[in-house]
């Protein structure tokens, strides 16, 4: 009995250590593949419910609103001064569901969105 219940320890042990190294070499793939831009994470959070994930105003909630929420890669909103995309995200756009975000982000954190939005335009090109 004592020898069984020491192979046992033996065996978790060992599938305790094997499955320790496995979760730590997904944790360096995972860490190794840095977001594409700074601002991604924080256009997930607050943008794509509307716009979707790759911007083209295909969100979960897209089709609940009218009017629908502007394409961010079309040819339209690509030919936008960084000033005009800014006074949008900072203040929205009335008669829309586009809401302002000033004093929600950050200055910079609206700069970083901005970016990452200029980002998707030429991933996908």
């Amino acid at each position: 009995m004592e020898r069984l219940a020491r192979q046992v320890m033996l065996i978790l042990g060992l599938l305790s250590w094997g499955g320790s190294l496995w979760g730590a070499q997904d944790s360096t793939e995972v860490s190794s593949q840095p977001d594409r831009q700074p601002g991604e994470g924080i256009y997930q959070a607050h943008c794509a419910e509307c716009h979707g994930p790759s911007g083209h105003g295909d969100g979960p909630r897209a089709a609940l609103l009218a009017p629908r929420p502007g394409n961010l890669v079309s040819a339209a909103t690509s030919t936008k001064t960084d000033e005009e995309l800014l006074a949008i995200i900072s203040r929205g756009v009335p008669r829309t569901a586009m809401r302002g975000w000033e004093g929600e982000l950050s200055d910079a954190e609206q700069r970083k969105v901005l970016a990452y939005i200029r980002s998707l335009v030429h991933f996908q090109a």
